[in-house]
């Protein structure tokens, strides 16, 4: 039989199942309530799942109208609770999704005290006020007050001067600029400061650049990353780039390429001009705000690979960092302002034919009055325009920041060794004969490196002398008997044996640590010997450490707590950009004919962070090519338009007659160098009465403010170690006078 499954009859079947059920088995309880509910045939029939309704009994009270809204009005006047237990922090004073009434507003306080603001909109009448659109009003561009705190009055200044060309205030449709301030100078916190700016505000009230990059040397990336962290301190995150698979590095390139809008996670890449070049396809994808370039003189020569890749970068703000601009070659100059501001000094073609032909011919000895004339007119020219775009300040400024710095340049008399080696090679070689016309051929050079490095130790051209090469013929019979390269023998060198009492009289007198520096690995791997032999604990950083170790053995050398004593460092690998602070002392063992190379390594001990007096040993082989090289290097300073800048270069700047002079060796002086400046402090050698007022000690070596002999030194070091070899030093003005040091 067919039964329906409708809801009432389903209700029907189960209340009559119930009702056989309790007359088989009566309750002992009490019997439930039927539900009741009425149906066709007039039954009453009670639903099982409906319960009965209670009586309403809180009826609410009859209220009048006026109370009726107070109560409505407390109830909406309650203030907004964040929905957080014990929220303690600000609720802000505007909604999510409202626009901010009112005039735009600047990011920092412009009146606050201390205050470095870089635009100031200009001052509208109440008329004008009227009539602008509050939308489109400007509004003053402030440092971040972290910043403004830490920087210094010629910083404030820098980060004016950076932010008015980036922005093309200074030069119009030019936006780069040259940071060309000394070592030491904070040129790293001010590129910091004016990133940081770009990246949150603008006279529009929004972020003027997305994103920023930094080019640097491989050595110098994870300093640029510490630099950001501790300037900053985490309120941005740069991304870094010194190693990797070229997969991962392409995927982390395109990624920050690929970044959009206002707030990017990583707004910041650092990068080392190695890697920039090997990926230089996935950073021309898309647009970058800001590139700087740190240690840009990188960027001399426009025909090389790295300099064509970072000038095709779509970006129009540049700024080149170079504590040492180069001075000598013109083109070489060009080629970096043209980097910054293309056009701004013509085609390459347009500046040789209007400036750098005048200007060299107005050089040339033999030039008549009229070219000079007109060479000096060009230069001027030249320098009032790429002054709108370089700013440079002198380490001078540091003096006041600062402890002392004392610059000595110690003359060593050559052993009596490296005297008969140095007058053999002479008579064998010929190379004063070799020169024809003033031109360096590729013999010449070579005279020039075995000379360089006889003058350091014989030990380096011991593998020639034993080969018998030209100008070493029979050399090897003046070695001493049983004489090995395995060790190092001091008393063989004269500049070996200053450097070792210098190193025994700092370790055993004082706390202080030592950097030494030279240009070639091989004068290194003698230090190393020299340290073995001493005990001397050291590091060392050349071309071949990777660049995340370069950064990690630093920073282990600049702590207090740190055991070496001694940092060698190889001038062409890490020259440039290292903070030494944690040692005091710095040996320069050889000169190099680029005097801005010497500089930069000098400028290693002496910069912020530094609590010691600094002292730098310039040491020379008495007589010897070195005294040439460095009074050519003290002549280029002096003069404003040239900077020797390689060895192939320096055939340009020597007469015929100052060349065959390199090649010669002067035995009877105490210094070569000191008998050439006509210095009237000194009578027979000893210093006995100041310069006359207004005079300095020479006319090309002005910067040598007096001389000394063992009597006039106050070094406790160089005093110990002068009965070793030294026949004379300079003195560099070390700033004492500036500061009050009596």
């Amino acid at each position: 039989q067919r039964r329906s499954l409708a809801p009432s009859q389903l209700a029907k079947r189960k209340a009559g199942e119930e009702e056989e059920e309790e007359d088989r088995h009566p309750p002992t309880t009490r019997k439930r309530q039927k539900p009741v509910r009425e149906t066709e045939g007039g039954e009453c029939y009670r639903s099982p799942f409906r319960k009965p309704l209670a009586q309403l009994t809180n009826r609410p009270h009859c209220l009048d109208s006026s109370q009726h809204e107070a109560f409505i009005r407390s109830i909406l006047s309650k203030p907004f609770k964040v929905p957080i237990p014990n929220y303690k922090g600000p609720l802000g004073l505007r909604a999510l999704g409202i626009k901010r009434a009112g005039l735009r507003s600047p990011l920092h306080d412009p009146f606050e005290e201390g205050a470095l603001v870089l635009y100031e909109p200009p001052l509208l009448s109440a008329h004008d006020q009227l009539k602008i659109d509050k939308d489109k009003t400007p509004v003053h561009v402030v440092v971040d007050p972290v910043l403004s705190r830490v920087l210094r009055p010629h910083q404030r200044e820098g980060v004016r001067f950076l932010w008015d060309c980036v922005t093309s205030r200074r030069i119009p449709g030019s936006h780069g600029c040259i940071m060309a301030d000394e070592m030491g100078l904070g040129k790293t916190l001010q590129c910091i400061t004016l990133m940081w700016t770009l990246l949150r505000q603008s006279p529009d009230c929004k972020p003027e650049i997305e994103k920023a990059m930094v080019v640097s040397p491989s050595s110098l990336v994870r300093n640029w990353y510490n630099e950001v962290e501790k300037w900053l301190g985490g309120r941005i995150q740069p991304l870094a780039i010194d190693g990797g698979s070229k997969e991962e590095i392409d995927r982390k390139l395109v990624g920050f390429m690929n970044q959009r809008g206002l707030r990017v996670p990583s707004p910041i890449l650092i990068i080392s001009y190695e890697t920039f070049r090997l990926h230089a396809e996935a950073l021309q994808k898309g647009s970058v705000g800001l590139v700087i370039c740190d240690e840009g003189h990188r960027l001399k020569n426009s025909e090389n690979q790295t300099y064509q890749a970072l000038n095709s970068l779509n970006t129009p703000r540049r700024v080149l960092i170079s504590g040492t601009p180069i001075q000598n070659d013109l083109l070489e100059y060009f080629s970096l302002v043209h980097f910054v501001n293309s056009g701004i000094l013509g085609t390459a073609q347009e500046f040789k034919r209007h400036f750098e032909i005048p200007i060299l011919k107005g050089r040339d000895a033999d030039a008549s009055e009229a070219e000079r004339q007109k060479g000096e007119e060009r230069l001027k020219e030249l320098i009032s325009i790429v002054n709108r775009c370089l700013i440079r300040r002198t380490s001078d400024i540091l003096s006041k920041y600062l402890p002392v710095k004392i610059e000595q340049v110690v003359c060593c008399r050559l052993t009596p060794l490296q005297a008969e080696l140095y007058k053999n090679f002479l008579k064998q070689a010929k190379p004063a004969e070799e020169l024809k016309e003033g031109k360096i051929n590729v013999s010449s050079l070579s005279s020039i490196t075995s000379l360089k490095k006889l003058c350091n130790h014989p030990a380096l051209i011991h593998d020639k002398c034993v080969e018998e090469e030209e100008g070493f013929m029979g050399a090897l019979d003046l070695f001493p008997d049983g004489y090995s390269t395995k060790s190092v023998e001091p008393q063989l060198s004269g500049k070996m044996l200053v450097l070792d009492y210098i190193l025994a009289v700092t370790k055993s007198t004082s706390n202080d640590k030592v950097v030494l520096v030279s240009n070639y690995t091989q004068t290194l791997d003698l230090f190393e010997k020299l340290c073995r032999n001493r005990r001397y604990l050291y590091v060392r950083l050349d071309g071949t450490m990777s660049i995340k170790k370069r950064a990690k053995i630093v920073e282990r050398f600049n702590s207090p707590s740190s055991p070496e004593f001694i940092f060698m460092l190889s001038s062409k690998a890490g020259g440039c950009g290292l903070n030494l602070i944690g040692a005091n002392r710095l040996v320069m063992f050889d000169p190099d004919w680029n005097p801005a190379n010497d500089e930069q390594a000098m400028a290693r001990v002496w910069r912020d962070g530094q609590k010691k007096t600094c002292y730098i040993y310039r040491l020379l082989s008495t007589g010897t090519i070195e005294e040439k090289i460095f009074q050519r290097q003290t002549h280029k300073k002096a003069l404003s338009s040239c900077v020797v800048d390689e060895e192939q270069d320096v055939e340009r700047h020597f007469s015929l007659g100052e060349l065959k002079e390199l090649f010669t060796l002067n035995e009877t002086t105490t210094s070569d160098t000191h008998d050439k400046i006509k210095c009237r402090r000194c009578v027979n050698g000893h210093q006995v009465r100041p310069p006359p007022e207004g005079s300095d000690c020479t006319s090309d070596l002005s910067q040598w403010n007096h001389c000394a002999d063992k009597r006039g030194l106050q070094d406790s070091v160089l005093k110990a170690a002068w009965d070793a070899a030294v026949t004379f030093t300079f003195h560099h003005h070390s700033h004492e006078e500036q500061r009050g040091i009596p």
